[in-house]
């Protein structure tokens, strides 16, 4: 079966433009007839991501696979990478800087929003080098 494929470019520097790319996915679920339920799981996950590049990466890309039973999400980014994945999991845990947080990003919630919104959730990071996070939600009938 062939899926629609998407690849958008997350730019580094602006918040205002963070969510562009999860916009757009959101429009052509909506286009295609998905159920509720998964165009906002897809948006949440993604929004989630796309924030989590421009804080700590400087950006990245966005490649969307858009298959009848499933979404698939690959977030990519040159970024400094995780230094511990299982800490960053947690509830709260935050290194955004206080300027971040100050406009309402950071409050650790980003990695632990995207595991609750997918239904499969893989993090492949290297410090120095960047993170890969890869997310599938599937299409619940």
């Amino acid at each position: 079966m062939n899926a629609l494929k998407k690849h958008y470019i997350v730019p580094g520097d602006d918040f205002t433009r963070a969510g562009e790319a999860s916009g757009k996915v959101k429009g052509t679920l909506k286009q295609l007839g998905y159920n509720s339920d998964v165009i906002r799981r897809v948006a949440i996950a993604m929004y989630e991501g796309e924030i989590n590049m421009v804080i700590h990466a400087g950006g990245g890309e966005a490649d969307v696979s858009i298959y009848p039973d499933r979404v698939e999400i690959i977030l990519s980014d040159h970024g400094p990478g995780i230094p511990n994945v299982e800490l960053a999991m947690q509830e709260g845990y935050s290194t955004a800087p206080d300027d971040v947080r100050s406009l309402g990003f950071g409050a650790g919630m980003g990695l632990p929003n995207i595991k609750k919104y997918t239904d499969e959730m893989r993090i492949d990071t290297k410090i120095g080098v960047g993170t890969q996070m890869y997310m599938t939600i599937r299409v619940h009938p």
